[in-house]
């Protein structure tokens, strides 16, 4: 099948080649034409060195085609996948390091709470640029796989601001999946799940083995677990109060709740620091900039190590190859995907993009009718909503008014600050991020007015609860295997350490 698939953000090691290798263990995809682009043309030349190993070691003939012209790799695609962090982690930096300046202690920062919120104003205003190069040179039936965050609002604004047809893609409900089926002491395939909500608020609503209900004494195993009782104490908490598990890891889910995370002594508490996607401040952050700065230094022995072959065995969980793979063969693949909501979830509103069970085959992706989630869910699913649609619309238009109620109106933010604070913590992350923004012109020439002429609130020098220091390269170099799958996956929280 000639098919061409395009990877928009290719220069993301960790997402690139695992998603290159999973098309390409597909036999019928064994002469598929593959673009790559990205801006930064090193990162972008680095893995294209890597994937084309890859592709040559495994008796493949195909020639990945690699630019930073966008608009030229997109052309004649028939998928596109997006992995795009805009401003990098510079910008990154930013979306932890000035809220905490204001007490808001975010573990990750990429899909609500204050980073959150501006990593969708950056990411939006590029996500429309790359949906019109998508509408003008790609095949007119295109399917844009959204890879990146914060998830529901980018791939709100290309469904309904793009015209870009947009599934947006997650592991958090595999993770999740695993988890329930470790604590019962099952494999995770012989756990059948119904998990629904939206990104990274999902909730596994049901949970079956051989018929039999698991839900009812979730609670109880997970609580009894020797691993799960201490790293997942806010999963295990929201369980306890709203009678469901929720998919996102315990430091991500602590920063969309207003709970677990406002007041400095109490967020050790709640976390645990084996693992950074356990709670610590800043983690992702951390892990991402000891990746980037591992993959830099020691790419020259990538290219010596073992390639990665391209058999079934190897074959990875992300959704976006078997959609793939469905919708050209026919083969039936069942997942869950990140969509328009229209009527899935009924007591969700209809323009939110949900989180649910999907079908694809040749006839497309079916999502099946879920009804009501449960209130207590629903209503925390709820909140979050109203902080995407603010943020959207935000982003789209250059608001800053609905930019600073989306402040308002998130969870953890609001539990920390008050309105005046929220005011100027906005007017700071503006001006800081302008490069990126250019929406906001107006915005951000009226806030460094304000700036400059003083009268500004107190704001702390904190650098959270639980922040670690960014390993040296050398301090990787003792333990090479752990800072190759750091650098090389895009699921940074698959391989927890067990370090207590």
């Amino acid at each position: 099948m000639s098919i061409k698939v395009t990877f928009i953000g290719a220069g993301s090691i960790g997402f690139t080649r695992g998603l290159l290798r999973d098309l390409l263990t597909v036999p019928e995809f064994a002469d598929m034409n593959v673009a790559f682009t990205d801006i930064n043309l090193h990162n972008l030349d680095m893995v294209t060195q890597l994937c084309q190993r890859d592709i040559t070691e495994n008796g493949l003939s195909i020639q990945i085609q690699a630019t930073t012209d966008r608009r030229e790799a997109l052309k004649d695609a028939d998928y596109v996948i997006c992995t795009i962090r805009v401003g990098g982690l510079e910008a990154f930096a930013t979306d932890v390091d000035i809220p905490l300046k204001y007490g808001i202690d975010q573990c990750v920062g990429d899909t609500l709470c204050a980073g959150g919120i501006m990593y969708g104003q950056r990411g939006i205003a590029e996500m429309l640029e790359i949906c019109r190069d998508i509408k003008e040179q790609c095949s007119s039936d295109v399917l844009l796989l959204n890879y990146s965050n914060p998830m529901a609002m980018l791939t709100w604004a290309c469904n309904v601001y793009g015209g870009v047809r947009t599934v947006g893609l997650c592991h958090g409900v595999q993770h999740g999946h695993h988890q329930i089926a470790e604590v019962y002491g099952l494999k995770k395939e012989d756990v059948d799940i119904v998990c629904a909500g939206i990104n990274h608020q999902t909730w596994y609503i049901k949970a079956s083995h051989e018929g039999k209900d698991l839900t009812a004494g979730l609670l109880e195993a997970f609580e009894n677990h020797p691993e799960y009782s201490r790293t997942e104490k806010v999963r295990i908490d929201m369980l306890r109060r709203f009678g469901y598990y929720s998919t996102e890891s315990n430091g991500h889910l602590s920063e969309y709740v207003p709970w677990y995370r406002k007041r400095p002594q109490e967020i050790e508490e709640w976390i645990d620091l084996g693992s950074w996607i356990n709670g610590e401040t800043g983690g992702y952050l951390r892990v991402c900039t000891e990746g980037r700065n591992w993959f830099e230094t020691d790419f020259p022995n990538w290219m010596k190590d073992e390639p990665f072959w391209f058999t079934k065995e190897k074959r990875g969980e992300e959704h976006g190859s078997y959609i793939i793979e469905a919708l050209e063969t026919g083969r039936v693949y069942r997942g869950h995907f990140n969509v328009v909501n229209n009527g899935v979830i009924s007591n969700l509103p209809d323009d939110a993009i949900i989180e649910a069970p999907g079908y694809v085959d040749r006839n497309g992706i079916s999502m099946p009718v879920i009804g009501d989630l449960p209130l207590g869910p629903a209503a925390v699913c709820n909140v979050s909503i109203s902080v995407q649609r603010l943020a959207v619309e935000a982003a789209v238009h250059g608001n800053d008014q609905l930019l600073r109620q989306a402040f308002m109106m998130d969870p953890l933010v609001g539990a920390v600050c008050n309105p005046k604070e929220i005011w100027q913590l906005v007017d700071e992350m503006l001006v800081a991020q302008e490069q990126w923004l250019p929406q906001y012109g107006p915005a951000i020439a009226a806030a460094k007015q304000r700036q400059h002429e003083g009268d500004l609130l107190p704001t702390q020098d904190y650098r959270g609860a639980a922040r670690l220091k960014v390993k040296t390269v050398e301090e990787m170099q003792e333990d090479r295997d752990a800072a190759n799958r750091n650098a090389g996956e895009s699921d940074k929280g698959k391989d927890r350490e067990k370090v207590h």
